[in-house]
């Protein structure tokens, strides 16, 4: 047999290109959909201005992206809507992780302005020749009319394998949503990015295509330590640079992009911090009350006003904004934390044990695997405070599809395999007053 003799010299060029390759996301211990890279990911609609005429979209890439765009144009029939799409430069800006330690990302955002209302639109994000791939969202109406949207309380545990199928059952549930609340403790370990990754991935694409209303919960809290030094307790260092909020000038910056408030259609939707500064908070839910014109008034914040956790209480809440809600009677509190289900109502007067008319509808819910028991008492302990527990369930999470329409608001609360658990209309009279409707149909029985 003749022995043949091979060059490499041939080879080296293809050798190189592998070996940069290999060493391309020099982080071996986190997952290739984890790490970052030229082409964009975690892409996410938000809000920081008018509902009906402007969208913010963010996402994030690695360093080697310096500068990079958003594209948009006419949602056409026509295979090449494209053509004509309008450009716009991101902002960009460096965030240096500490969990996994010392690693470097880009993130991007735009804010596409003096778009037309009630108008079905394309976009794109990217650079160079790394481009997302064109994403679909409609803009709300500029005046009051019919829309649903998502609720989720706790995310928080095992996202990735869990929550995943809840996000994506509420999807299924309604395409049709306007835009997801998600009700605080997105992740359960704030300035861990293993954990927003999962968050993101078991989202997808409704992340880029629904509009995100995010709270602050307290697992969006916690101890962060740079160079060895602790500054403390710390919002979530990816918060501020992965979603895109509304300016609240009369807030401390210490409250930036955790305090804010949208009008979509006709409903006012407040976002609230539960966390901290609940005082200077219900100074400023005051005055944006008192200038409220809307129909449908819906407030979210993480702990809940009325407890459902076994061993839990949230006094300060009660104290310091509940009175504020009833004053404007407040129509709907969307709120997390306790790992159960809860949904009651504050009667006009509790003495009146026939009458229909309440002044706001609260519920306590968890969307994630994590599991409290309900506390022994219900919410006897409440009654003084003028509220009544109408379901509860433990050990079940859940999402939940809201109806806005007129007159009527409708909140139902489903199973992850799509079985109607809860429901009630609520239903606005002239004089502003609303009546609490209960569900025609057998709901079963509590879990």
């Amino acid at each position: 047999m003749k022995l043949r003799i091979f060059s490499l010299l041939p080879l080296l060029p293809l050798l190189s290109l592998l070996s940069c390759q290999l060493v391309a996301h020099p982080e071996h211990k986190l997952r290739h959909w984890e790490q970052a890279s030229p082409d964009p990911d975690r892409i996410i609609l938000t809000w920081t201005g008018n509902t009906a005429t402007s969208q913010s979209v963010t996402w994030r890439t690695d360093t080697s992206v310096k500068e990079a765009s958003a594209e948009i144009a006419l949602a056409l029939p026509k295979a090449r809507f494209d053509e004509g799409a309008k450009s716009y430069k991101a902002r960009t800006e460096k965030l240096e992780l500490v969990d996994p330690a010392k690693v470097v990302v880009h993130y991007h955002s735009v804010e596409f302005s003096d778009l037309k209302p009630d108008t079905l639109y394309a976009y794109r994000v990217g650079s160079g020749d790394r481009w997302s791939e064109w994403i679909q969202f409609r803009t709300a109406k500029a005046q009051a009319a019919p829309f649903s949207f998502l609720y989720f309380g706790d995310a928080q545990n095992s996202i990735l394998s869990f929550w995943s199928r809840i996000i994506r059952a509420a999807y299924k549930k309604a395409p049709h949503a306007a835009f997801s609340i998600h009700a605080g403790d997105l992740v359960n370990t704030a300035h861990k990015d293993r954990e927003w990754a999962e968050w993101f991935k078991a989202g997808g694409w409704i992340h880029s295509s629904v509009p995100s209303i995010p709270v602050s919960g307290n697992h969006e809290y916690t101890n962060l330590k740079i160079d060895g030094v602790d500054k403390g307790k710390q919002l979530a260092i990816q918060w501020r640079s992965q979603f895109s909020l509304p300016p609240a000038g009369d807030l401390p910056n210490s409250l930036a992009e955790t305090v804010y408030t949208l009008t979509y259609q006709g409903a006012r939707i407040i976002a609230l911090n539960s966390n901290r500064e609940i005082e200077t908070q219900a100074k400023w839910l005051e005055k944006v009350l008192s200038k409220n014109t809307s129909k449908w008034t819906i407030v979210t914040m993480h702990h809940p006003m009325f407890s459902s956790g076994a061993g839990r209480d949230n006094a300060t809440n009660r104290k310091v904004l509940k009175p504020v809600i009833d004053k404007y009677k407040v129509d709907l509190l969307l709120q997390g934390h306790d790992h159960t289900y809860a949904r009651g109502h504050t009667p006009v007067r509790m003495s009146d044990t026939k009458s229909s008319k309440i002044k706001s509808l609260y519920v306590n819910s968890v969307s994630g695997p994590k599991m409290y028991d309900f506390r022994k008492d219900g919410w006897n302990t409440y009654k003084p405070e003028g509220v009544l527990l109408a379901r509860k369930a433990v050990k079940t999470p859940f999402f939940q599809v809201i109806d806005v329409e007129d007159d009527w608001l409708t909140y139902r609360a489903f199973m992850a395999n799509g079985e109607l658990y809860d429901a009630v209309r609520l239903h606005k009279l002239a004089d502003g007053s609303k009546e609490l409707h209960p569900w025609k149909d057998d709901l079963g029985k509590e879990r």
